[in-house]
This record gives C-alpha cells, structure tokens and sequence, in this order.
C-alpha cells in the first residue's frame, strides 16, 4: 500500500513531522525516514500497529499520548 510522504512542519524553534501510522512490515522504512529527518522523540498519537522496540534501538523516544488533554507519557 502506498502511504503519503512524510510532511514537515516548523515552528519557531520546533519542527513536527506528520507521518501514516506504520505496521510492523513497514517498520524499517519508516524508522529510516525518521532518521532522514533527524527525529529524536515520535508522539503516538493513534493506537499502536506496530512494535516501539525497534524504534527505541535506533535511538528515538517514543511517548504515547493517553488521554485528551495532550499530556504525553513515555511507555
């Protein structure tokens, strides 16, 4: 399946990289293109598809956001 291609957003001293939700068959790709755009932290903000451990190993934090209020906890 063809996903949409990664869209930038920057904001003052923020940047914000909106991406599809990825599975764990597309992990790899993904986690690459996270590393093109230097990513240090990825938000989930959608129920998890795929396995955090990967991402993890490549040196990204993943934070999940659990309730509607934006607050944001590490897993």
């Amino acid at each position: 399946m063809n996903r949409p291609a990664a869209v930038e957003i920057a904001y003052e001293c923020m940047r914000f990289l909106i991406t599809h939700n990825p599975t764990n068959a597309t992990l790899n790709k993904f986690t690459e293109e996270l590393k093109k755009f230097e990513v240090n932290t990825l938000v989930r903000v959608c129920d998890a598809t795929y396995d955090k451990a990967p991402v993890e190993k490549e040196g990204i934090q993943v934070l999940v956001r659990v309730d509607t209020q934006a607050h944001f906890y590490a897993e």
